[in-house]
């Protein structure tokens, strides 16, 4: 009898092929074929029962010569998705990494990357969602080395990042990188920016209320500029430059002005 020419549509992600029934069979080649007909018209002397049981047997059974797809479980796809973007987003920038980097970094295929993210957008906010969790918990991590103290909290802050800064390979604030990238205010992306930053005034906030200010909005203010300064200072001046080197300094002055009321008369001198 001919042979089909076409072989069975195949899903890269599928385990085992899909039952076949009736008189067709499919071969270790992924070929279907006909089995020849007796007189009585059935195929290999064996009713349409016995013939479909056979195939869903067959087709269940591993194909000869070949291994088994192998499937990666959801979580552990969407990790290594996560893990890849972390690692690339953060190097080269957001815009500049394409999904096809991210799925050979993680080594899952394009299909795994689209059932964990509808789009790159989505799998952009799973990673700031990411750097926003670590990047407050080290300042989290800081605060808590000065339990009780809040003036040497807010300092502390400053030199853990002063020696995070110095070392190779140091990027900056993902949030300052992504805020330059997607300029339209609107964007979801910008949106987690504010949000982080958001979290970020209220940890300064909280110390400088702690430590007596009963207006702390003058320092916060002053140590949000410190802060984003450092960041930008570790991408033109380098890691371990001399800015940042004298981080630490800069920030203890502006917190003792800050908790003298110093920065809020320059401030009602200014308006």
């Amino acid at each position: 009898m001919a042979k089909s020419t076409t072989p069975p549509a195949l899903d890269t992600m599928s385990v085992a092929p899909e039952d076949t029934a009736g008189p067709a069979r499919e071969d270790g080649d992924g070929v279907m074929r006909h089995a020849p007909k007796h007189a009585g018209g059935e195929a290999a002397g064996k009713t349409g029962t016995e013939k479909g049981a056979g195939a869903r047997r067959r087709s269940a059974a591993p194909r000869a010569g070949k291994p088994a797809r192998h499937v990666t479980p959801a979580p552990i796809a969407q990790q290594h998705l996560l893990d890849a973007a972390v690692e690339l987003f953060h190097k080269e920038g957001v815009r500049a990494v394409g999904v096809d980097a991210v799925v050979k970094r993680a080594g899952v295929n394009k299909m795994s990357l689209y059932r964990q993210y509808a789009s790159k957008d989505d799998l952009i906010l799973a990673y700031l969602d990411h750097m926003q969790t670590a990047s407050l918990a080290r300042i989290d991590e800081s605060i808590a080395k000065r339990a009780g103290e809040p003036r040497a909290q807010m300092l502390q802050i400053f030199v853990d990042l002063s020696e995070r800064a110095s070392k190779p390979g140091y990027r900056g604030c993902p949030f300052v990188n992504v805020a330059a990238e997607f300029p339209d205010p609107a964007h979801a992306a910008r949106l987690s920016v504010v949000n982080y930053k958001a979290e970020v005034v209220k940890r300064f906030t909280a110390l400088a209320t702690a430590a007596g200010l009963a207006e702390p909005a003058p320092l916060v203010n002053a140590l949000c500029l410190v802060l984003e300064g450092a960041y930008a200072a570790s991408q033109t001046f380098g890691p371990g430059s001399p800015p940042l080197r004298i981080l630490p300094t800069v920030a203890r002055q502006v917190i003792e002005a800050g908790l003298a009321g110093g920065l809020a008369g320059e401030l009602t001198a200014m308006a």
